[in-house]
């Protein structure tokens, strides 16, 4: 027999379990390939891409340049008429150039060659053009001074050099090195021209302020520094491209003119000898640096693409072997997870077949009390001598342990409920004949002390009864105590408030005159007192715990208040659950006894026990007694009690009947009644409080004389 379970075959499970790692292998392969060649797919795409998109923004930044210089000359000269017919002329210039730029920006099938973080840079470069129109207006109303219109200028160029890192940006190492630093000497050329641009305002302006000394000062150190710094990264051949020009006559007359002017000091004019001088050796200057930067810029570039081209070459090669295996592992995998599958289908049927079907078969016949051969149920099934024989023998052995298992559980179960029963028959029989003991102290005691504390006695001793019970309940069986008569609802509350510790603490308030049937009435009892218990357990002992009830639809309803600090929500749903009986009874749980004892008692006769959260921060405890369990209470029944047979040996008083918590309870309220009495009444003398307990004694054994002649034992 082949049993279908839930869910995909155990063969699909196998080759999913095969095939999903190769697949996440196959997406990593793809990703890594398409990474790798992405790059080096960009990196050999480099050149093309800055040409369309870089060439436009050097050509703009040139432009900028120059008529940063002329601003500055129309500022220094206050306006005059030539400088600003040049700088009219250059803004010309500088608009076709920026307006090409922008172009270039916006070819949209050009777009998809950058990364997000090129469009993000190239962006940046358009936005400040647009700053132009300002910066133009302010120049021509000669609101800025010539040194913060070179500022301003500045500012507008910076992002070109973002704009030319990006571009060139490469992931190869030693390559990206090289392009950056080429970046950086091109930052070199830009220090030039800003010294051009000081310098032309300063010849204009008649000399240099202390500031812009400083500033101009600040600027030919920048350069050098910038030189000295960078050109020594190169490679050798783009290495050897600047070094040539540190000794060509342009940076020769460059430095010169520098050093004239820092050795002058503050207030000097550059270039005194002559404009033409000052302007050629600036002009010469800029464009050997651009020269200069623009060969490094294509070695670099020549790098990359051979590179590029060598290492695709080896990624393919690579590409193409893993392919290879990872198409072979495929195969192999899904080959090889057929045959297992086969095999570990039989061996999934039988396990199907034990938890569906013989295992529960077996608890359920154990349960029943049927007597079962744990070998017979379990006899070993072959699954061949390889590793998959060897789990199908360690299931073999898994199985026959399981019904084993269950039968040794079972047997101990009932062992244990036989022990149970055991003890507590035992122990009611001993309370039974000390509450005879107790009852002919009582009778021949007037000692007011002594009856007190024979009165103690008589409370513990009964609820080491209450407790015998409980084992008993637990066990399976009956507690034996009966009535024959309905019981008043009140007299069945106070008797089951009687058998608490703390019965002082408890609020016992006015009931209908409702009674509980006659063969409820000990389990009823029983159960309201390990509710009653709990709550004053498990709270404050300065506090009190306050009772409620009242006849519903469907029977009869009891509310007990306590004011601890109550359980979480988990708790409280755990306690539900247990007392809903959905939780068989456990070993462990020491803890949660009473609330197993009242779930049994609960389900014996229908009634519905719920715990919640109190209005007064702690616990409530909902009762309902259905109509079943409720009856007429209008009959007298103080001599209605039996007794099993098992326990009581011989007829006796019972002190254990429900009248008697009724005086206990008088004794413990009797202080509270004293302290309502007027405060000019005398106190109660040792001789009139034993008159007062001899006659009461006497007026109990006559009660219970009279309990003896009614009661059907």
């Amino acid at each position: 027999m082949r049993l279908r379970l839930g869910g995909p075959t155990i063969r699909t499970r196998i080759i999913g379990m095969v095939l999903l790692p190769l697949v996440g292998l196959m997406g990593l392969w793809a990703f890594a390939m398409v990474s790798m060649t992405g790059d080096l797919r960009a990196l050999i795409r480099v050149e093309s891409v800055y040409d369309h998109f870089g060439t436009p923004v050097d050509t703009a930044v040139g432009q900028i340049q120059i008529e940063r210089r002329l601003a500055a000359e129309y500022l220094a000269s206050r306006g005059s008429a030539p400088a600003l017919v040049g700088l009219t002329t250059q803004e010309r210039a500088t608009d076709e150039a920026v307006q090409a730029m922008r172009a270039a920006a916006a070819d949209r099938g050009r777009q998809g060659d950058l990364t997000s973080a090129q469009r993000s840079t190239l962006s940046d470069m358009l936005t400040a053009a647009d700053g132009l129109a300002t910066l133009r207006k302010q120049v021509l109303a000669r609101q800025l001074s010539w040194d913060r219109a070179v500022d301003a200028y500045t500012a507008i160029v910076e992002p070109s050099f973002r704009v030319e890192s990006a571009l060139t940006a490469l992931q190869a190492g030693r390559l990206a090195r090289e392009s950056q630093t080429v970046i950086d000497l091109v930052q070199d050329r830009e220090f030039v021209s800003r010294e051009d641009a000081m310098g032309s305002a300063a010849r204009a302006a008649g000399g240099f302020t202390t500031d812009q000394y400083r500033a101009f000062a600040d600027t030919v150190e920048d350069r050098r520094v910038f030189f000295r710094t960078y050109v020594p990264d190169l490679p050798a051949d783009s290495r050897e491209l600047f070094e040539n020009f540190s000794r060509s006559p342009q940076y020769t007359a460059l430095v010169s003119a520098e050093n004239a002017v820092l050795s002058a000091g503050p207030h000097s004019v550059p270039g005194a000898a002559g404009t033409a001088s000052w302007r050629t050796t600036m002009d010469n200057a800029v464009h050997s640096y651009m020269v200069t930067c623009t060969d490094a810029a294509g070695n670099a570039a020549a790098r990359g693409r051979s590179f590029a081209r060598a290492e695709l070459i080896r990624a393919g090669v690579a590409g193409g072997v893993g392919l290879l295996a990872v198409g072979l592992s495929i195969w192999f995998s899904v080959r090889t997870g057929r045959h297992i599958s086969r095999r570990l289908a039989n061996l999934r049927d039988a396990a199907g077949l034990l938890a569906t079907h013989q295992l529960p078969d077996v608890v359920g016949r154990l349960s029943a009390g049927e007597q079962v051969d744990a070998a017979a149920e379990a006899p070993p099934l072959s699954f061949g001598d390889d590793e998959i024989g060897q789990v199908g023998r360690a299931f073999n052995e898994a199985r026959r342990a399981a019904f084993e298992a269950a039968v040794g559980q079972a047997r101990m179960r009932r062992g244990v409920s036989a022990v149970f029963l055991n003890i507590a028959r035992r122990s009611q029989a001993l309370l039974h004949r000390q509450l005879k003991l107790v009852d002919a102290m009582e009778r021949r005691t007037t000692d007011p002390d002594e009856l007190a504390d024979l009165f103690r006695i008589d409370h513990l001793t009964t609820r080491m009864r209450r407790h015998a019970e409980g084992l008993i309940i637990l066990s399976g069986a009956a507690p034996g105590r009966m009535w024959r008569n309905p019981v008043p609802v009140v007299e069945v509350v106070g008797a089951a408030v009687g058998e608490v510790e703390e019965y002082a603490r408890v609020e016992v308030p006015p009931m209908p005159a409702v009674g509980i049937a006659a063969e409820a009435v000990a389990d009823v009892v029983h159960l309201i007192a390990e509710l009653v218990e709990n709550a004053t357990a498990f709270s404050p002992p300065q506090t009190q715990v306050t009772m409620r009830a009242g006849e519903a639809a469907h029977g009869f309803v009891l509310e007990i208040d306590d004011r601890g600090l109550g359980m979480d929500p988990d708790q409280l749903a755990e306690a539900n659950r247990t007392l809903a009986g959905i939780q068989d009874f456990d070993l462990e749980q020491t803890e949660r006894l009473g609330l197993f004892i009242v779930s049994r008692l609960a389900r014996r006769h229908g009634i519905d026990v719920t715990l919640c959260r109190s209005p007064y921060g702690g616990t409530t405890a909902v009762v309902l007694l259905p109509s079943a369990v409720i009856a007429d209470a209008g009959r007298d029944r103080s001599t209605e009690r039996t007794e099993p047979a098992a326990v009581v040996a011989a007829p006796r008083p019972e002190h254990a009947a429900l009248p008697k918590r009724v005086p206990q309870t008088s004794l413990a309220s009797q202080p509270e009644q004293r302290a309502d009495q007027s405060a000019t009444e005398d106190e109660v003398t040792p001789e009139q409080m034993a008159a007062i307990f001899g006659s009461f004694q006497r007026g109990l054994a006559r009660g219970r004389n009279g309990t003896e002649e009614g009661s059907d034992r």
